[in-house]
């Protein structure tokens, strides 16, 4: 499964792609499920068959792609997860993983245009894997973690470099 939330027609909604096309099931259980999140967050996955095959289909080139999950509770990141990475920065080996955070608002949905800020030269991409947490939990042992796994997406996180080497923290960053 394929699920996208898209803006059409005035509205955002999420769904599933299928090929060129994607299935409004936001169109459909606006009521109960009205993001991509409500029905992860609950697991409501029974009411999907029903709900796809009653649900507006939509060609990919008429919809705006937002942001996977538009509304995120919090985007965790990991930096310099790789030894070339780690190497090509300077940075000593750590015992720990360093984390950032990054926002909802700095974020685009798929196809939009990246900005560079004026005062930067440096804008680097990074493609990455995003790990779409599906449900809350707290001191979850390791074993139990992929049980709240919603899935993955591809992610381009944009940095700018010469920000980047302002200070050693990596979260403050210049609004865009």
């Amino acid at each position: 499964m394929r699920p996208a939330s898209f803006y059409h027609a005035g509205h955002a909604s999420w769904g599933v792609v299928n090929g060129d096309v994607i299935f409004d099931a936001g169109a459909v259980l606006f009521r109960t499920l009205p993001t991509l999140k409500s029905l992860l967050a609950t697991q409501s996955f029974s009411a999907l068959p029903s709900a796809l095959r009653k649900a507006p289909r939509l060609a990919l080139n008429d919809i705006k792609w937002l942001l996977v999950i538009p509304a995120p509770g919090k985007i965790l990141c990991v930096g310099v997860n790789y030894e070339e990475h780690r190497q090509e920065t300077g940075r000593a080996v750590v015992a720990y993983p360093t984390l950032f955070a990054r926002y909802a608002s700095s974020q685009t949905g798929h196809l939009h245009d990246i900005l560079r800020p004026k005062s930067s030269v440096e804008l680097d991409f990074e493609g990455e894997l995003a790990v779409i947490i599906g449900h809350a939990g707290h001191y979850i042992q390791g074993r139990d973690a992929i049980a709240h796994i919603a899935g993955f997406a591809c992610y381009n996180d944009v940095t700018v470099r010469d920000f980047q080497r302002h200070t050693s923290q990596f979260t403050p960053r210049q609004k865009f």
